[in-house]
């Protein structure tokens, strides 16, 4: 990585983690900016643990203050293809709000990585949502995440006493194209990341998911090489 912390930090601030592409970058802007990241990871029950050894590869690699891994098993409500006994789509990204979405994820992720900023003594908290290439989640829209920080203004010990959270989203509305950019200008190997749904048996991200195809299409439109081996 070609930034590094600042050797003046301006404080704490918690960085959801989940192992992808976007959390990785995201990560990397908070130790650009100058921030001592707490990062949270969250073993939900997905499909395959790739990329919680993913996130804890990058919070190495990126000398992160610190990195915790939580167990919350969301198959016990299933109802999505990460969770559940159902295909993961391979047809290509479409319109609607596809299988993979998980109930409530990112609602979910968000309260209890602000729970995390909170105990750790963090005002800021990223995550690396995007709703411009993205697979149409409700739960990565700009008025979700204003929407939220409301909630945890009211519902926080820090929020009542005036000392509220920020929800950073620094790709918010950047392109598929743009991240694949920020990663190369951050000195970041895309492999260290994972972003497959469904990878093979032989651990190779398949391809054709909508989180593969969304992440191939914005490095070959940046002209950037993803050192990520696929199936196909």
């Amino acid at each position: 990585m070609t930034s590094s912390r600042s050797s003046e930090s301006i404080g704490k601030a918690a960085v959801l983690l989940s192992g992808g592409l976007d959390s990785m970058v995201t990560a990397a802007l908070a130790l650009e900016q100058g921030y001592e990241v707490h990062a949270l990871s969250i073993d939900y029950g997905q499909r395959h643990v790739l990329e919680l050894e993913s996130a804890s590869r990058i919070a190495s690699k990126l000398n992160l203050a610190r990195h915790i891994i939580i167990a919350l098993d969301l198959r016990a409500f299933g109802g999505s293809a990460l969770t559940d006994d159902i295909d993961v789509p391979k047809g290509g990204v479409g319109t609607d709000i596809p299988v993979t979405y998980v109930p409530a994820r990112n609602l979910v992720f968000l309260s209890l990585t602000t729970a995390f900023a909170e105990s750790a003594g963090a005002h800021d908290v990223f995550i690396g949502v995007n709703a411009l290439d993205y697979s149409g989640y409700p739960d990565c829209r700009p008025e979700f995440i204003a929407s939220f920080a409301e909630t945890a203004r009211l519902g926080t010990k820090e929020g009542a006493e005036g000392r509220p959270f920020a929800i950073r989203t620094p790709l918010q509305h950047l392109t598929k194209a743009d991240i694949a950019r920020e990663c190369a200008r951050l000195g970041l190997d895309p492999s260290w990341s994972w972003s497959c749904y469904d990878p093979t048996g032989e651990n190779l991200a398949c391809g054709k998911c909508d989180s593969c195809r969304l992440r191939r299409k914005g490095f070959a439109e940046a002209g950037i090489v993803d050192s990520t081996t696929y199936a196909d």
